[in-house]
C-alpha cells in the first residue's frame, strides 16, 4: 500500500499515513487539518540506463573484453564504442 505524507496545518509537522488509494479521499475529508504534501518523488528508472550516470571503468573494461571475444557483427561490439 502507498505511503502518503501530510502536513498538519496546526503544528506544521509532517505525518506519514499508509492506506489504500481508495481510502485517500475519505481520509482527507475526515482530517481537514491535514494537507497533502509532496516531499519526494519516487525513482522510476535506473540512472545508468537513462544515461545520467555512466558505468564505472571496471564494468566498461568487462564489456570491452566481451566485445573482443564475441563474433563479428555483434550488437554489443558496435554499441560500446
Amino acid at each position: 500500500m502507498p505511503t502518503y505524507t501530510f502536513k498538519n496545518l496546526d503544528t506544521g509537522e509532517f505525518e506519514e499515513h499508509v492506506m489504500r488509494m481508495s481510502e485517500l479521499d475519505a481520509f482527507k475529508e475526515a482530517n481537514p487539518r491535514l494537507e497533502r504534501a509532496l516531499v519526494d518523488s519516487p525513482n522510476f528508472g535506473d540512472p545508468v540506463r537513462l544515461g545520467r550516470v555512466k558505468p564505472d571503468n571496471g564494468f566498461r573494461e568487462v564489456l570491452q573484453k566481451i566485445s573482443e571475444r564475441s563474433p563479428g557483427g555483434s550488437v554489443l561490439k558496435d554499441s560500446i564504442r
